[in-house]
């Protein structure tokens, strides 16, 4: 079969500068707000037409800086704890034949720009600053929505969230229009699965901002926030 080549359309614009503490599926961070810039020869109003009556919306997306050359049958998801092999096509592992992503997220709004043409504001996105997009789609409540549906191992996957603790002071250097996302994306526990250690401190890049913090038990201690130079 020839090779299928296909161009990115848009590229996201989110706080996220690295992988770390990106949460791991659309949707569980509502307060995460991320703008969908398209590329200029996309940039026409008329191929929006219309989405402005959808609440949510499906984007198709790559793993832009997990692509390999070659690829395994099995993975090792982390809400397993990193030990358990699946197959790959049974999970969301970013370790892919052809490195694709789908998500679902909230469409805030669509706004004119004067150097970006029409941009998309969308709310849950779970993307990388400057991840490229290949195609954007409707949610359609009737057809795409199944509450009965099964989720294989994600069933007994722990969902429990961290509480968060964090002195004002600290909170007050992050932007104060992200600092319920900040808040969220900590609650969802950014650590590998497999990581317990309660002395360990870890580093998160959020939106200009260093976050330090450490974990013990269910709560999760803010140390140190700093303005990323």
């Amino acid at each position: 079969m020839e090779d299928i080549v296909i161009h990115p359309i848009a590229h996201m614009e989110s706080d996220f500068l690295t992988k770390f503490g990106i949460p791991r599926q659309s949707g569980l961070v509502e307060e995460l707000d991320s703008t969908i810039v398209f590329e200029p020869e996309y940039r026409n109003p008329d191929a929006l037409r219309g989405l402005e009556g959808f609440s949510y919306i499906w984007i198709i997306w790559q793993f832009s800086k997990n692509l390999r050359k070659d690829w395994s049958p099995t993975v090792r998801p982390p809400r397993l704890g990193g030990n358990t092999r699946m197959g790959v096509f049974a999970t969301r592992s970013s370790f892919r034949p052809n490195g694709l992503a789908l998500s679902c997220v909230r469409l805030l709004g669509i706004a004119e720009t004067e150097d970006r043409g029409t941009v998309l504001r969308v709310a849950g996105a779970d993307l990388l600053d400057g991840t490229p997009i290949f195609d954007i789609k409707p949610y359609i409540p009737y057809s795409d929505a199944h509450p009965e549906a099964l989720g294989g191992f994600t069933d007994s996957a722990n969902t429990f969230l961290l509480e968060v603790k964090c002195q004002k002071s600290l909170l007050e250097v992050v932007p104060e229009e992200k600092r319920s996302a900040l808040l969220g994306v900590l609650s969802h526990d950014p650590r590998p699965s497999y990581q317990h250690d309660p002395d360990r401190v870890y580093g998160l890049d959020f939106a200009g901002c260093n976050v330090k913090f450490t974990v013990r038990e269910n709560t999760l201690q803010v140390e140190r926030i700093t303005k990323i130079q």
